[in-house]
């Protein structure tokens, strides 16, 4: 059975950096495209960045030029490195994953969700 799981989050200043992990159980991340969604209060949740099995990614314009995607698949680990981060980046993270490797922001195409983890920006 395949399982995520996110940690990092956590309570920063605006303008601070934080870095999201995504541990994948029950899989092989390589196989996998990976993505980071979000939801913040009251809102749906929302596609933040993609990678796929090449290293290609692809970013909300919301975050581009300051979130970055990444993975490690020794370590069947995805991360986030958020920097500059804003308020209106506060929400629950979640980390998705899905077996084939198009870098897709729908959400549909995830077949694989983790828990969340929450992050909050003060100003």
């Amino acid at each position: 059975q395949v399982q995520l799981v996110e940690s990092g989050g956590g309570l920063v200043q605006t303008g601070g950096s934080l870095i999201l992990s995504c541990a994948g159980f029950g899989c092989t991340f390589s196989s996998y495209a990976l993505g980071w969604f979000r939801q913040a209060p009251g809102k749906e949740r929302e596609f933040v960045a993609a990678i796929i099995w090449t290293g290609y990614t692809y970013y909300a314009d919301s975050v581009k030029g300051r979130f970055t995607i990444s993975r490690d698949n020794a370590k069947n680990t995805l991360y986030l490195q958020m920097n500059s981060l804003k308020a209106e980046d506060t929400a629950v993270y979640y980390c998705a994953a899905k077996t084939d490797h198009t870098p897709t922001p729908a959400q549909h195409a995830y077949d694989y969700w983790g828990q969340g983890t929450q992050v909050t920006v003060s100003s």
